[in-house]
């Protein structure tokens, strides 16, 4: 069964007519990971935000975005709100972004959780102590009274997951959201990701241009280029039987570089094994 669906997505630009997605179609299955990858410039996020409707005044999109069978481009602005966070959570790639500079993040997190519930300051504040310590946040509640530049880029990661545990939505799309991240803070965010579908069995859409993140994650992987999906299937093929020139050409350069690293840290012998 899918739980979301997507025929005929078109999305361009009103003030220059440029198409920047033809035409896409595609499915995620309840319960499942779809992982969306390709370069920079290729409408992954365009799409993301394309099937919240938030994208920005001046990009337009035509088609069906069909979740749980109901056509959310038939919605108007004050149902799709109601979507919004409760049904459908996206995770932003820039933390930053997603709370008000001039707030602390307890302030966003009361306003979303109050708006979608209507729980008391008392609720709220447990609920979120509670998630927070499950994704290795500690002293929650001073946390919770800074701002968000206070914050690192992983930590603000961090805040969105446990935000999307209370909410406990069908489906989270996370939208790069390593990107902005150091190593170490990637792999724990990454974890965090992997716990929060054990502990929900939400289903997921995860963009990202890291194909190691993106083997570990998904168990399906949709490929785009220019707007284009070119290529979809379960991650195993797509990773050991790529069909189309531009999935090989990711694939490789992907065994390339974790060649080149493995014979800096460990020598030629080690790399070849």
């Amino acid at each position: 069964m899918n739980i979301l669906e997507a025929a005929n997505l078109k999305i361009w630009d009103n003030r220059t007519g440029k198409v920047i997605v033809p035409n896409s179609s595609f499915h995620v299955k309840q319960g499942s990971c779809l992982a969306i990858v390709g370069e920079s410039g290729s409408g992954k996020s365009l799409t993301c935000r394309a099937i919240m409707r938030l994208n920005k005044a001046g990009i337009s999109q035509s088609g069906d975005i069909l979740f749980n069978g109901m056509n959310l481009t038939e919605l108007s602005e004050k149902e799709m709100r109601r979507k919004r966070g409760k049904q459908l959570c996206m995770i932003l790639q820039n933390g930053m972004r997603a709370f008000d500079p001039s707030c602390v993040i307890g302030v966003h997190l009361k306003e979303t959780l109050a708006w979608h519930f209507g729980w008391s300051r008392e609720e709220i504040t447990a609920k979120m102590k509670h998630a927070m310590a499950s994704v290795m946040l500690k002293d929650p509640v001073s946390v919770m009274n800074m701002y968000p530049h206070q914050l690192s880029g992983g930590m603000l990661q961090r805040v969105m997951i446990a935000l999307a545990i209370v909410l406990e939505p069908d489906i989270v799309i996370a939208d790069e959201p390593t990107t902005a991240l150091d190593t170490i803070s990637q792999f724990e965010v990454v974890e965090q990701f992997i716990r929060l579908r054990e502990k929900m069995g939400c289903s997921m859409i995860f963009v990202s241009h890291d194909l190691g993140i993106v083997q570990k994650m998904a168990d399906e992987v949709q490929v785009m280029k220019d707007g284009e999906i070119v290529e979809r299937g379960t991650t195993r093929a797509i990773f050991s039987d790529a069909q189309h020139e531009y999935t090989r050409y990711l694939v490789s350069t992907k065994l390339a570089l974790n060649h080149h690293f493995k014979k800096i840290m460990g020598g030629v012998s080690v790399a070849e094994r």
